[in-house]
């Protein structure tokens, strides 16, 4: 056990998307832009939130803390992998290395049970409406927003351990652009079969379970759309609901693309991590801003009272 658990290595070495040294300079600016966007577009969702009372809603509870999330697990990857581009210096420590994966991971599966939550309150919303604020009390979203956060970084914590224990002795180059599980258990010179089924099943759990919440949410809002006699209701009932099954669509196939595949292309994987690294929390502020009339007439009073105050301030 004594053998299981020391390393002889103390930094590793991040090769990145690629060795071609004509690509590194398009990929800075491409990172370094999705990632300005990212915050500009989730910061700002969350002001709008928090700003305007009209959005004080437990719908926009759980929208501001997927924001945050999708900050916190981009933020875990992208400022490294851009520093890197821009220096050279692709090496991260040991330490360092154990954090990045531990907040991805962390924030990565708050998000699946946000998102999970969020499929229920829809469900709340629409099948029983007349309930709706009886069910989805401050207390009832405070404890599934809580309860998210409590399984995320114990998922974290388990993938974190079972990685680490392993012993890394021979090369310290990981052959991804950050310290993602994979490839961190192919780089390791122990046996790393029990590690490979804990990743399945612990995030085959997470991954099913919070699907299933999902779609069973989604079942019954479908069943009940189905028994409504408006066509104008059942198009507000379908558009309320098209921004998250949008949102959800993207993030669950590059989740099990990346982690549930019984096979593996280093190539492709590296794209699917660009995707669900780096471009859907750019994405998500996005999807839930352009379709959405409460969000849109929020941004535009923010905007009108910015003005108005700018005006008032000239004038004197």
């Amino acid at each position: 056990m004594s053998m299981e658990n020391t390393t002889e290595v103390t930094e590793f070495i991040l090769l990145g998307l690629t060795d071609d040294p004509n690509l590194q300079v398009p990929l800075l600016l491409v990172f370094l832009f999705i990632y300005l966007i990212t915050l500009i577009g989730n910061g700002g969702m969350m002001v709008i939130i928090y700003s305007d009372s009209h959005l004080h809603t437990p719908m926009y509870f759980f929208l501001s803390n997927l924001s945050f999330v999708d900050l916190g697990y981009s933020s875990a990857v992208a400022p490294k992998t851009v520093a890197a581009l821009q220096s050279g210096n692709k090496v991260i420590s040991y330490n360092g290395c154990a954090a990045q994966l531990f907040f991805f991971v962390g924030f990565a599966t708050v998000e699946c049970y946000l998102l999970a939550s969020m499929a229920y309150d829809r469900h709340a919303a629409i099948c029983r409406p007349l309930h709706y604020t009886s069910t989805m009390t401050t207390g009832v979203c405070a404890l599934l927003t809580i309860g998210s956060y409590v399984c995320g970084f114990l998922n974290a914590s388990i993938h974190s351990a079972d990685t680490f224990r392993l012993s890394f002795c021979g090369s310290n180059e990981i052959n991804h652009f950050f310290c993602d599980i994979p490839p961190l258990l192919a780089l390791s010179c122990s046996n790393a079969h029990i590690s490979k089924l804990v990743v399945l099943c612990v995030v085959g759990f997470n991954v099913f379970f919070t699907l299933l919440v999902i779609l069973i949410s989604y079942l019954f809002i479908y069943i009940t759309i189905q028994r409504m006699r408006s066509a104008e209701g059942r198009k507000k009932a379908f558009s309320t609901c098209a921004s998250h099954l949008t949102a959800v669509s993207i993030f669950y196939g590059s989740v099990i693309f990346m982690y549930l595949q019984p096979g593996s292309n280093k190539s492709t994987d590296k794209i699917a991590s660009v995707f669900y690294t780096v471009v859907i929390p750019m994405l998500n502020p996005l999807i839930y801003s352009l379709r959405n009339k409460e969000v849109k007439n929020a941004v535009w009073k923010i905007v009108n009272t910015l003005y108005s105050q700018s005006s008032g301030v000239r004038r004197k």
